[in-house]
């Protein structure tokens, strides 16, 4: 069976500093987010913050990853540069990139749609949030009904600033009466993107089926089919081809 390998990274910022947060996610976002994650396909997890990110997010870290799942908010500016070109890479060879809320901000959604942070409009008010699914047949749709609602979320309106997605899976629409392309796919290079705004720090977004099941879903859908990087070993000048299987086979 073809394992997933998965690696998040997160701030891991607002939850030790910031009580009321960490009354929310008192483990962190990631940890959410790793609890959600279910299947017998998944192989290594791997989760990365701000403070260790230059650490874990090695050229090897990244070329046995299949999906880099990011959230970030508030520190987008301290992500190493060099990081920000790795992961850039590996998305042009293949590995899929999950950007989750305010990652839309991040210097690798960024660097990689070609946009800017101004992107969007946005309330911090707890709004109700009604997710309508646009693309019903869309593999990320897999499981779900027509709409659902997240109770409370941060409000993000359009205009959003991205370039035009290659599909549009969710369209959210917010009790103070604003839309948003909330779930977006693009692909760049032989790697898939998928968007997903939902999640603000201050609720329990991730703790929610839906969204658990979109994360899940979206996860599998942006794997690659094969994991191959370019690696430059230690003291070479020339580069060398590591792949994996291919999905369904044997490890």
């Amino acid at each position: 069976m073809r394992r997933i390998n998965v690696t998040i990274y997160n701030e891991f910022h607002h939850e030790r500093h910031m009580p009321q947060i960490a009354a929310v996610y008192p483990k962190g976002i990631h940890s959410a987010i790793v609890e959600g994650l279910a299947g017998d396909d998944l192989g290594d997890i791997v989760c990365a913050t701000l403070d260790d990110h230059v650490e874990v997010l090695t050229q090897e870290c990244l070329a046995n990853t299949d999906v880099l799942i990011w959230w970030g908010h508030g520190k987008h500016e301290q992500v190493d540069d060099g990081v920000v070109d790795r992961i850039c890479a590996r998305v042009n060879e293949g590995m899929g990139f999950l950007p989750l809320h305010s990652a839309h901000a991040s210097k690798p959604m960024m660097r990689l749609l070609g946009t800017h942070s101004n992107l969007l409009r946005w309330r911090e008010s707890g709004e109700r949030c009604r997710i309508w699914i646009v693309a019903q047949n869309h593999p990320i749709a897999e499981g779900l009904d027509a709409n659902f609602v997240v109770p409370q979320e941060e409000m993000y309106g359009e205009a959003f600033g991205i370039p035009e997605p290659d599909e549009l899976i969710f369209l959210s629409w917010f009790e103070g009466g604003d839309v948003f392309r909330s779930g977006c796919v693009w692909k760049r290079g032989a790697g898939k993107i998928f968007y997903f705004q939902n999640g603000h720090e201050t609720y329990p977004v991730y703790y929610q089926a839906e969204v658990r099941r979109v994360i899940n879903n979206a996860v599998r859908w942006v794997c690659p089919p094969r994991r191959s990087c370019v690696l430059y070993p230690e003291g070479h000048h020339f580069p060398v081809m590591l792949e994996g299987p291919r999905a369904g086979s044997a490890e």
